[in-house]
């Protein structure tokens, strides 16, 4: 009796170091997982790919690097010329003033602040205010495309230009710096969304406004259909053949995919703190206009 009573205390003993041993083992991997989760670094995505965050703005760059030179030339063949009247209607929508001072981001090659100036040129200036474009990208070799562009055209008295290179993220302006700020087709390239919005509030004057020009969803599930079997079949190879480049326009083309729709995406901008936010559908919707004003 005294022998299974001995043999049944040493059971219990041991199954008791078991249940501590196992706990503590728990624990260990527990916090072991958990300094592993803290130090590993978050992910984002480059198109359909998952890429650490770290790694996204150095892909992006070499995308836009490799197409830099052909860019216009494959936003013509892409969308059949249709992205100059996006364009055209964008600035129509911003309806530029004289005095004003435009913030263009992802400007690099000229395209919206070249329509900007030529607006102004258009309207009458008695006073003969004095207005400013800051042509800012995070890719040298776009704005080296801009410059390029720029020296062929004739110069708008009363007006200055200047070309940064900076990260839309991480803006080097002072805060109430301008009263517009434009981003077209670039903002959906940025790792960070959140903070584009936060440095476009910041650097904005008080009324200043944020307009935003991108590809968007469309409401027609059909016609949606039809334009993913164009983008997805039609313009890597499309590409290839005038540009060389398979991969950068496959990413473009997820990039686009990835992108917040319509409704998100405003309310992203109203999170920033933008007021009367609203956007409009271009296209069925291939592409949208947003707008809001820093009250």
């Amino acid at each position: 009796m005294q022998s299974a009573r001995s043999s049944s205390s040493r059971l219990l003993s041991l199954a008791r170091h078991m249940i501590r041993r196992s706990a503590t083992n728990a624990a260990n991997t527990g916090r072991q997982t958990a300094g592993a989760d803290a130090g590993a670094e978050q992910t984002t995505h480059f198109g359909y790919q998952t890429v650490k965050e770290s790694e996204k703005e150095a892909k992006v760059h070499e995308v836009f690097e490799q197409v830099a030179k052909s860019y216009d030339l494959m936003n013509d063949a892409m969308s059949m010329g249709i992205h100059r009247v996006w364009k055209d209607v964008f600035i129509e929508r911003l309806g530029p003033t004289h005095g004003m001072r435009l913030l263009d981001m992802a400007g690099g090659t000229g395209d919206i602040s070249f329509r900007y100036l030529k607006y102004l040129a258009n309207q009458a200036n008695p006073q003969q205010r004095q207005s400013h474009v800051t042509i800012s990208d995070i890719n040298q070799h776009m704005l080296d495309v801009g410059k390029e562009r720029a020296r062929q055209l004739t110069q708008l008295p009363n007006c200055s230009i200047d070309w940064k290179c900076a990260d839309a993220e991480k803006l080097p302006f002072a805060s109430d710096s301008f009263n517009a700020y434009t981003i077209a087709f670039g903002i959906r390239n940025c790792t960070h969304i959140d903070q584009v919005l936060s440095e476009a509030y910041r650097v904005l004057q008080p009324g200043g406004r944020f307009m935003c020009l991108e590809f968007s969803h469309l409401p027609n599930e059909t016609m949606q259909w039809l334009y993913d079997q164009y983008s997805f079949q039609v313009i890597p190879p499309m590409g290839q053949l005038l540009a060389g480049q398979w991969q950068a326009y496959q990413y473009l083309v997820e990039s686009i995919r990835r992108f917040p729709r319509q409704d998100q995406f405003k309310r992203m901008i109203e999170q920033a703190g933008f007021a009367h936010v609203t956007y409009e559908n271009l296209t069925f919707g291939v592409v949208s206009i947003h707008s809001g004003f820093k009250l």
